[in-house]
């Protein structure tokens, strides 16, 4: 009896990727774990900005400012929300490319493993837990 789930080419699922040993780090069935969840991420922000896209389209006016202004309000809310949406587009297409260039999962100033579970979390992340401490230490004492 074959099951799908012992197939080499099936993606790893959560419990597998915490329980991967140390030495499996950034396997090839790891980089397409992430390779997966990056490209599902990118296809809900794709499809959330259509539907933006859409639903500004069919904008409606109407005669009672109050109302107008408040729709204008929402319209804004959610563009801005699509700007943030575009950079994340943006973060998932560079570390898409991390993956086929090999560099995914390294940290871009350390070179140490991120790490699997700071991937899960955030998977277009480029640098591991300590040098990002150090970073927003950095940015909080110059006031940003």
């Amino acid at each position: 009896m074959n099951q799908i789930t012992n197939a080499p080419d099936a993606l790893l699922t959560l419990a597998e990727m915490l329980a991967a040993a140390a030495g499996d780090y950034m396997s090839a069935r790891q980089l397409a774990f992430f390779r997966a969840r990056l490209c599902q991420e990118r296809d809900t922000l794709l499809a959330a900005a259509s539907e933006t896209t859409r639903h500004l389209q069919d904008f409606v006016t109407t005669p009672d400012p109050a109302d107008r202004a408040s729709l204008e309000e929402d319209h804004t809310l959610e563009l801005r929300v699509r700007d943030r949406e575009r950079k994340q587009l943006h973060k998932i297409d560079e570390a898409l490319a991390r993956i086929e260039n090999g560099r995914y999962g390294w940290c871009e100033e350390s070179g140490e493993p991120i790490g699997i579970s700071r991937l899960l979390a955030r998977p277009t992340a480029t640098c591991c837990v300590e040098v990002q401490n150090q970073h927003e230490s950095l940015r909080k004492r110059c006031g940003e």
